[in-house]
């Protein structure tokens, strides 16, 4: 069994008809384009692709900081009058 990661879902011969009719229809929300019965690829929005795109970028800032804040004891302190 193979986990579908979107509530929507349509057949690749319908998407292909009209892609842009699709995503009008799924309003944001991402479409699961399926292939003999399997998901083939996601379809989004580009809206939808630039918040995502957001959030990873985020979460590889999030775990930057992480690491960086393991190595505080090598910190220097510093004044914001001297930078």
């Amino acid at each position: 069994m193979e986990r579908v990661h979107a509530l929507l879902s349509v057949s690749i011969s319908a998407f292909r008809q009209n892609p842009g009719k699709v995503l009008e229809e799924a309003r944001g929300e991402p479409v699961a384009v399926f292939s003999h019965n399997r998901p083939a690829f996601y379809a989004v929005s580009p809206e939808l692709m630039a918040e995502t795109a957001e959030l990873y970028d985020e979460r590889q800032l999030a775990t930057l900081v992480q690491s960086r804040l393991k190595s505080v004891k090598r910190a220097v302190k510093v004044s914001l009058d001297d930078l």
